[in-house]
């Protein structure tokens, strides 16, 4: 089959002929109709992920199963799934003991966890083999492209509004309107609260207000003059936005993290009121588990929230790459490694 490879840090994306996988007992065998890019890609390219190469990146995967392992129970040739990031656990090591639901988390903790793209094969590719337990089925009406980023940017946003717990008559505003952002507003506008976009792209107001937003604003100031916001969805991994985002963050408020940064950490300003006096919180947010992921697929499914994309055959991932380690992939990048 054809797939994307990753062949060392800082490298190229090549394509090349590689075997196709069979599906081992637990597993089945998905022929991918789309895979979404994320920038976590291009930071398993960088190095950040280890020393995985070669490898074939891309954990935003849907398809249709062709073939079903043995012991692979709940999944039968012909069904519509994605899977995500985390496949499964090693279930045997002190955290896998703790008996927690499958998250984000648990690629972080768990001694040997089967992580799509990283561990095992990405979703970049003609086919891939996935572990079955960690497939969702996704809705009949909802088409791959679009079904894609929420393997992802869905799942990561609205894992992020959950942990964000936000109550009735608050105020959620989105920093950074981008990949993760742009799927954020729409999430946060169609649970029904009032919503902001902080972003300092002038080209971006309009479009966000198309996409829900109550109101655009530059950055923290304005945002305070606005007269706040109780939680802020950190979107981007541009974390001086963040911060001084912050400076419009409502007494009681939250600050989420899903934007990634490897290279740097997170700080809060100590300029005007002390952060402990204003009794605030920040929250590190990933996959919240699949019973999230169901629900944005679910919103998806029903219209609810439609990702911007931008699709590419396998042969372009040189392209595809390089706008989305420039930056100049606004949005969403997916391969559709069969056609449209």
């Amino acid at each position: 089959m054809k797939a994307v490879v990753m062949t060392g840090a800082n490298k190229p994306w090549e394509v090349q002929e590689v075997p196709t996988p069979v599906a081992e007992p637990g597993q089945v065998l998905v022929k991918v109709r789309a895979s979404g890019m994320c920038f976590t890609d291009v930071w398993a390219t960088q190095g950040y992920g280890g020393d995985i190469y070669p490898q074939t990146p891309g954990h935003e995967v849907v398809g249709e199963v062709v073939a079903v392992g043995d012991g692979a129970h709940g999944r039968e040739i012909g069904d519509r799934v994605g899977t995500t990031w985390v496949q499964s656990a090693c279930g045997r090591c002190d955290y896998c003991r703790k008996n927690l639901p499958l998250t984000g988390q648990t690629a972080m903790n768990c001694v040997a966890p089967r992580t799509t793209g990283f561990a095992a094969q990405g979703g970049h590719a003609e086919y891939i083999a996935i572990t079955a337990g960690g497939t969702v089925l996704l809705p009949d009406d909802l088409a791959f492209e679009d079904a894609a980023p929420m393997m992802c940017a869905g799942y990561t946003t609205w894992s992020a509004l959950r942990d964000a717990e936000p109550r009735p008559g608050e105020r959620i505003a989105v920093v950074g309107i981008g990949g993760l952002g742009h799927v954020a507003l729409q999430l946060a506008k169609a649970s029904g609260f009032e919503t902001v976009a902080v972003t300092h792209s002038p080209d971006k107001h309009d479009l966000a207000v198309e996409l829900g937003a109550d109101h655009v604003v530059a950055g923290g100031k304005e945002l305070h003059d606005l007269g706040g916001a109780d939680v802020l969805l950190i979107t981007t991994n541009a974390f001086e936005a963040a911060e001084e985002a912050m400076a419009g963050l409502r007494p009681s408020g939250r600050v989420v993290l899903s934007g990634l940064d490897f290279t740097r950490p997170f700080s809060i300003s100590s300029e005007g009121v002390p952060f402990h006096m204003m009794r605030q919180k920040v929250i590190g947010s990933t996959h919240g588990g699949r019973h999230y992921l169901s629900e944005v697929v679910d919103l998806a499914g029903r219209g609810k929230v439609k990702p911007i994309v931008e699709t590419f055959s396998l042969d372009q991932a040189a392209e595809a790459y390089d706008r989305l380690s420039s930056g100049r992939m606004r949005f969403r990048g997916v391969f559709l490694p069969h056609g449209a």
